[in-house]
């Protein structure tokens, strides 16, 4: 099948567990996918129709070296930046000025629409449920580079923008330094690990509703830096989670109130998703339960 002019998309960030996904998923909507990051794909994640690409958001002039036969793409999608937020000047440079300068390149080309993929973090501590209404107060390098970078695109007039804020997402080949696959390996292994009390309340989102969701985001192309939450909509005690993967596993022993909460985590954080299903339509459709078990099925294939 031939594909249609200009459908060809960069996913920035496309060789992580979201990337991953979301390249999978535009593949098999005939889409030519190219992928730009700093590190090569993992080899679970590696997907054979992708043009791999490789550079620093955050540095402008080899980036812009990289990109510069990608000129005419039509959709990108940005989930690059640092995931080791304890680098703080990484984490800010691919965060924001990382966005910036994929901006810069993009700006008065043939961009049909620029998908920036933010944090529920730019809310800070504010209480949930979130609304995409609030003042931001973010409360950590990440969460200040990422809001940084959100009132960057909102004030880059003409500019087709558009701004998803993610709460938890989870799903198969996530990498293990997350709840729900650091939970699946320990009661697969059936061994003992540290947790917190568990009596935070999460928002808890599977991976292929989420990417129905960005795939709808795409088709909006009214978007002049419009923001959206993106989640389930509903909050879950993090013990009930923690306690549902150990017993459909029937292994497992978590050491509940072993871990304290970082100063920047909320008790409970879970957004308001009216206005996205109001304005795109959206909504999730993967129960958290169906979603865990799909997830563990996934994990026990791998051992």
């Amino acid at each position: 099948m031939l594909r249609k002019k200009n459908k060809q998309i960069l996913i920035v960030g496309g060789t992580g567990f979201l990337g991953y996904h979301a390249a999978k998923f535009f593949i098999k909507k005939n889409y030519k996918v190219i992928s730009i990051s700093r590190n090569r794909p993992k080899k679970i994640r590696k997907l054979n129709k992708v043009k791999y690409l490789y550079a620093d958001i955050s540095q402008k002039k080899k980036l812009f070296d990289k990109l510069k036969p990608y000129s005419k793409t039509g959709i990108i999608i940005n989930f690059g930046g640092e995931v080791d937020h304890s680098k703080s000047i990484k984490t800010y440079n691919t965060h924001y000025k990382g966005t910036k300068n994929l901006v810069e390149f993009f700006d008065k080309k043939k961009l049909k629409i620029f998908v920036q993929i933010g944090s529920s973090m730019e809310y800070g501590r504010l209480f949930s449920p979130q609304k995409e209404t609030f003042i931001c107060k973010p409360n950590s390098t990440y969460a200040k580079a990422k809001f940084k970078a959100t009132k960057f695109l909102r004030n880059k007039k003409n500019f087709p923008s558009i701004v998803l804020r993610l709460y938890q997402v989870y799903g198969p080949k996530q990498d293990t330094n997350r709840l729900v696959p650091i939970t699946i390996g320990n009661c697969l292994k059936n061994k003992s690990f540290p947790c917190s009390d568990g009596n935070q309340f999460r928002d808890f989102l599977y991976i292929d509703d989420f990417v129905n969701a960005l795939y709808t985001s795409t088709k909006y192309l009214k978007a002049k830096g419009e923001i959206f939450n993106v989640g389930y909509g509903k909050p879950y005690r993090v013990k009930n989670v923690i306690n549902f993967i150990k017993n459909d596993i029937k292994k497992g022993k978590p050491e509940f109130g072993k871990l304290k909460l970082r100063n920047e985590e909320n008790k409970a954080t879970y957004p308001s998703i009216n206005k996205i299903k109001k304005i795109l339509k959206w909504r999730a459709k993967i129960s958290l339960n169906n979603g865990l078990k799909k997830t563990i099925r996934s994990y026990k294939k791998l051992r």
